[in-house]
């Protein structure tokens, strides 16, 4: 049986991701069998089908995200029929990813569905919204609340800028978006923001620490950004570090640790153990509002991929990329 797949390749003269067939069997190793009904487009598989250090091997089918109805199933966990959604692990690294009709993954990746989502709204979500959950469950961990003061959120108009301003928003956050795009206010606040902070103050070389403007945070960018977040993050406060837009380095100093007692939380969302995914998704289905996450997002076909993950990359997408796999 061939199914349609996007499929990454290397050679001389670079990367290539084109849409063809391959045969089921091609999938790879798995208990699991699903039939994929949507994925997502994410800033890892931006990175992903350009050949940046997240492909172990080639060719291999993109998409750190799926959701869609097991279709065959080894493990007593999952029986044929039931919805069923998967983030992260080896998907586009080691193991063949959602961008495909099909997928064959190990059942211990496999989440059951929240029954109130549809496998669309799952994807609308993906590794990007099942990250912000992850980075607010550590801002509670580190004991913020609502009375502690003002969040910050960074890449505010990305997938987990924006559904983490919609969440911190309703549980009741007074949250502060910070944006190079100042075109994009008015949908930051449709979702939540009470104010906007110009990019470009956080982005460049700072003080080891300034004054305090914020108990807590929400950063995917890194580098300055993230060095700056802290510096400016008030006592006893809380920032949870999950992205790297900016850089992989942290030009930064250990004065608000040891002068002010702020936590930083690393976040990793590939390879978060089970108990840790079920409590995030069942956060979400209780504390996401469905209006604001349907106007987070933009619908696309697999053949229109590879435009849209070279867009992310360039910074020119707004919230939510879905991918429907069958259309």
């Amino acid at each position: 049986m061939t199914i349609r797949a996007l499929i990454t390749d290397k050679d001389g003269e670079g990367y290539a991701t084109k849409l063809t067939t391959i045969d089921q069997a091609d999938l790879g190793e798995g208990d699991v069998t699903i039939s994929v009904e949507y994925s997502t487009v994410n800033y890892k598989d931006g990175l992903a089908l350009n050949g940046k250090r997240i492909m172990a091997s080639y060719p291999l089918i993109g998409g750190i995200d799926l959701a869609g109805t097991v279709e065959a199933s080894d493990s007593i966990n999952f029986q044929p029929g039931d919805k069923v959604l998967v983030n992260g692990y080896g998907l586009s690294q080691t193991h063949n990813g959602g961008y495909s009709e099909k997928a064959r993954v190990p059942a211990e990746w496999v989440i059951p569905l929240p029954e109130k989502f549809s496998t669309r709204d799952a994807m609308a979500i993906g590794t990007a919204g099942y990250t912000a959950m992850l980075c607010i469950l550590a801002l509670e961990h580190g004991g913020l609340t609502p009375a502690s003061g003002d969040v910050l959120v960074t890449g505010a108009n990305g997938g987990v800028g924006s559904i983490a301003i919609s969440i911190l928003s309703g549980l009741g956050y007074n949250v502060l978006a910070s944006t190079g795009r100042p075109s994009e206010a008015e949908y930051l606040k449709s979702l939540g923001a009470a104010d906007i902070v110009d990019r470009n103050t956080l982005s460049e070389p700072g003080r080891p620490i300034g004054s305090e403007k914020w108990a807590g945070a929400v950063d995917s960018v890194g580098s300055h950004t993230l060095a700056n977040v802290l510096a400016q993050t008030k006592y006893e406060g809380v920032v949870a570090a999950c992205g790297l837009a900016q850089g992989m380095d942290l030009p930064a100093s250990v004065a608000p640790f040891i002068l002010r007692n702020v936590t930083l939380a690393g976040i990793d969302s590939v390879n978060a153990g089970r108990a840790k995914r079920i409590e995030a998704w069942e956060r979400l289905a209780k504390d996401l509002d469905p209006a604001k996450l349907e106007s987070t997002i933009s619908e696309v076909k697999l053949e229109e991929v590879p435009d849209v993950a070279n867009a992310i990359l360039a910074g020119k997408v707004r919230g939510r990329t879905v991918v429907n796999v069958q259309s």
